[in-house]
C-alpha cells in the first residue's frame, strides 16, 4: 500500500506524487558553492514535500550561521521569507503593475549571481545519470544522493 497525504485542496494524493511536477518524484535540496561546485545534498523527502519545508528541515540552520558570519545565499523565488541571509528575487506585483527599476535591477544582479551556483545543480542532474533514471520506489531511493562525491 503506498503512503498518503492531503494535499493544500483537501484531496488524498500519494506522498510521492508532485503537483508541481505533475508527476511521482522526490525532492532533494542541493548548495552549491559560488563557482557551482555542488557541496551539499540533502537526504531525499517525498514529491509532495514544499521546497521550504525540506530547507527548514535540512539547510536553513547551516545558512542562517554563515550569514552571521557574512556569507549569505542565493536562491529562487520559491524560498521568499526563509530568514536572514537568504537572498531572493522580487516578485512581479500582480496585474498590470511593473518592478521599480531598483527591483528590477536587483533582480538581474541576482539573476546573474545565481547563474554560476546554478551550474551545481546542473552537475546533479546532467552528470548522475542515477538520479535521472532511479526504477526503484522512490521511498527505498531514500539516501540516493548521498555521500556527494564527483
Amino acid at each position: 500500500m503506498s503512503e498518503k497525504t492531503t494535499s493544500a485542496h483537501g484531496y488524498t494524493i500519494d506522498l510521492w506524487y508532485s503537483g508541481k511536477a505533475g508527476e511521482h518524484g522526490e525532492n532533494i535540496q542541493a548548495l552549491s558553492a559560488p563557482t557551482g561546485t555542488p557541496l551539499w545534498t540533502s537526504d531525499v523527502e517525498p514529491g509532495s514535500t514544499h521546497d521550504m519545508s525540506c530547507a527548514r528541515q535540512h539547510v536553513l540552520g547551516a545558512c542562517y550561521a554563515t550569514a552571521s558570519q557574512g556569507l549569505p545565499t542565493l536562491a529562487d523565488s520559491g524560498y521568499e521569507r526563509a530568514g536572514i541571509g537568504v537572498h531572493t528575487p522580487v516578485k512581479q506585483p500582480a496585474g498590470t503593475q511593473r518592478l521599480d527599476p531598483d527591483n528590477r535591477t536587483y533582480n538581474a544582479l541576482l539573476r546573474s549571481l545565481r547563474g554560476l551556483g546554478e551550474r551545481g545543480f546542473a552537475l546533479l542532474t546532467q552528470r548522475w545519470q542515477t538520479l535521472q533514471h532511479l526504477t526503484a520506489s522512490p521511498a527505498k531511493s531514500a539516501t540516493s544522493s548521498q555521500p556527494l562525491s564527483p
